[in-house]
């Protein structure tokens, strides 16, 4: 198994022994140690939500720290793992999930939370979206923002191409692979401008639903078998092989983000898979650009011969309490947490954040946002990300496989049987 993975491992079976510790004594003060992941308009209304929290509580401090979702994912880890996690954090659910099998993180306390009880907080929320942190009865996290990714289009890329936006844009991956190879522009080998790139870290999310197109699952319905139907697999590792620069050359994990480009409107990226969070990041960075509806949004694409249509995965970053701060802390971390959370609208309009409250989506500050009608038909062909106490583990184990077959001259064949390999050996450890 990659060292990657045993590493990962070996931290989980770390983390589960430190929960028996309990929560810590606390004495005088409450200082909140509140980790999240980077977003400049977040943190502007966030900053304003801490200072009025303070005012109204002059018992508790409340220090915000950020870093981008991918570093601040393995600064929690390694901080847990250590024994000194925040009191506050947040980063995906499918990496949040083993903080919750494992006992780290604490329950929701609704009446701290402003809830008059539980069934009172479960009634707020749109149907089922508490379950990835519903464990045993109990609640842990309540959702920052729900999150699924469409396809962002730069409408003046498609027309120096020659191509019509409203019109040529893409369905099927085939079509973004073909479009893409119209819109490209290269220096040699290298890209100067691209067609369209993946998130290349976000594999669950985005890539797993593109094998679940073609009838593939990465665990079967029984739990038992990973790497369900390998021609669906094969046919999705040779697609990405012949996306890299040993095919098309038409992207490359070595490439910076496609959806860090998409706002600067360079010439250099045509089109961007992102949330609708892009929409309120785009009006703050690049007025000019928003402001010129020179952009779209359209679904995420499906195979030519998919036998499901799906869309990508939908995610939450959950607002998790660390079990090991002091009951006094968890109650104010709570207390603190229904404060944010009780701007939904202002996290909405302000930052294109959605909190997936029942009222939220019956809003007219929600219909009104450029593109929710293409978002709200992607959930409901969406689902769920994959979540699990390993759920990292497969992520990674997904991306050693892409990668090789696009940086590494692996054959697609080859790929997936180390994929199922691995896999099939990391499932078996979690029965």
């Amino acid at each position: 198994m990659k060292k990657t993975v045993l590493v990962l491992i070996a931290l989980m079976l770390f983390i589960a022994p430190l929960a028996a510790q309990g929560p810590k004594e606390e004495q005088g003060p409450i200082v909140l140690k509140y980790w999240t992941h980077e977003d400049p308009n977040r943190t502007r209304i966030e900053d304003r939500y801490i200072q009025e929290f303070q005012a109204a509580n002059p018992n508790i401090t409340i220090e915000r720290t950020t870093q981008a979702s991918t570093k601040m994912m393995e600064l929690v880890q390694t901080a847990f793992a250590a024994n000194s996690g925040p009191d506050i954090f947040n980063i995906s659910i499918e990496d949040e999930y083993q903080y919750i099998v494992n006992g780290r993180v604490a329950p929701v306390n609704p009446q701290a939370a402003g809830y008059k009880d539980l069934k009172d907080l479960l009634d707020t929320y749109t149907d089922g979206i508490l379950d990835p942190v519903t464990l045993d009865g109990n609640v842990y996290g309540l959702p920052l923002e729900l999150t699924n990714w469409c396809i962002f289009i730069n409408k003046k890329v498609f027309r120096s191409a020659g191509l019509d936006p409203e019109k040529d844009y893409p369905k099927t991956w085939e079509e973004m692979a073909d479009l893409s190879e119209k819109l490209v522009i290269r220096d040699g080998d290298i890209l100067i401008r691209r067609g369209f790139d993946f998130r290349y870290p976000y594999y669950l999310v985005a890539f797993l639903p593109m094998v679940e197109q073609l009838g593939g699952q990465l665990i079967s319905d029984d739990g038992k078998t990973a790497i369900v139907n390998e021609q669906a697999w094969l046919k999705f590792l040779t697609f990405m092989q012949q996306w890299g620069p040993s095919g098309r050359n038409l992207g490359s994990p070595t490439y910076k983000n496609a959806r860090n480009l998409f706002n600067k409107d360079n010439n250099d990226i045509a089109m961007a898979t992102t949330g609708l969070y892009q929409i309120g990041r785009i009006r703050a960075e690049n007025p000019a650009f928003y402001n010129s509806k020179e952009w779209m949004v359209v679904p995420f694409p499906v195979f030519k011969d998919a036998v499901q249509d799906v869309a990508a995965s939908f995610y939450g970053h959950y607002l998790m309490v660390n079990a090991q701060s002091s009951k006094a802390t968890q109650d104010a971390a709570w207390k603190f947490i229904g404060y944010m959370l009780s701007h939904a609208e202002e996290y909405l309009t302000e930052v294109s954040l959605i909190q997936p409250k029942k009222a939220l989506f019956a809003s007219d500050a929600y219909k009104n946002i450029p593109y929710s009608d293409v978002f709200t038909k992607d959930f409901d062909r969406g689902h769920i990300v994959y979540y699990g106490a390993a759920s990292a583990e497969f992520q990674t184990l997904i991306r050693s496989a892409v990668e090789s077959v696009i940086l590494s001259g692996e054959t697609p064949e080859k790929a997936l049987a180390t994929l199922k390999r691995d896999a099939q050996e990391l499932l078996d450890e979690q029965l």
